[in-house]
């Protein structure tokens, strides 16, 4: 349950980082902000495992490579979204 928690946490505040990122007003809501947040996420950390030389070791502190690589696929993710909605409006 912990796991699910964190990753739902972890999730709303990668979407919320690439909100940032993204120049303008994104229309939609916080429910699809968290959604592509954890989405991101899950992406960014298969990726980094694809490309880390060390691969699925812990680290210790803040990873922050992983965080960028999560966001980037946020924003990514994101863009894809907003482009996909504006469309059908």
């Amino acid at each position: 349950m912990g796991q699910i928690i964190g990753t739902i946490i972890f999730g709303a505040v990668i979407g919320i980082l690439a909100r940032l990122v993204i120049p303008g007003k994104q229309a939609m809501g916080m429910l699809i902000t968290i959604v592509i947040g954890i989405i991101g996420a899950l992406i960014g950390y298969w990726i980094w495992g694809l490309i880390s030389s060390e691969g699925n070791e812990n680290t210790s502190g803040i990873d922050w490579i992983r965080w960028i690589i999560s966001i980037a696929v946020a924003v990514v993710l994101t863009l894809i979204y907003t482009s996909a909605t504006r469309e059908r409006r």
